[in-house]
């Protein structure tokens, strides 16, 4: 038998990449929620921005939210939720 043949080589290798795609996951899980921890609720990050000029028309865009703004958008509608009771 050849060496990528190896039957358990080949499932060494495939528990190890298992293990580092749990780990990375994990990984990334643990990003998100130290971020939305670190969120501010208060609003007062939220002060308006003085243009250099103004808008004529509207732009829209269509964009994939990714994890945090995801996160961000979910936390804000919960806050006015908590706010209209």
């Amino acid at each position: 038998m050849s060496k990528k043949n190896n039957l358990a080589r080949r499932k060494r290798q495939h528990d190890f990449e298992l293990q580092r795609e749990k780990e990375a996951k994990e990984n990334k899980s643990k990003k998100l929620q130290a971020s939305k921890t670190k969120m501010k609720v208060d609003g007062s990050d939220k002060k308006k921005k003085k243009g250099n000029g103004f808008q004529v028309g509207q732009k829209k865009l269509k964009t994939k939210l990714s994890a945090l703004a995801k996160a961000k958008a979910e936390q804000a509608m919960e806050v006015d939720k908590g706010s209209k009771l």
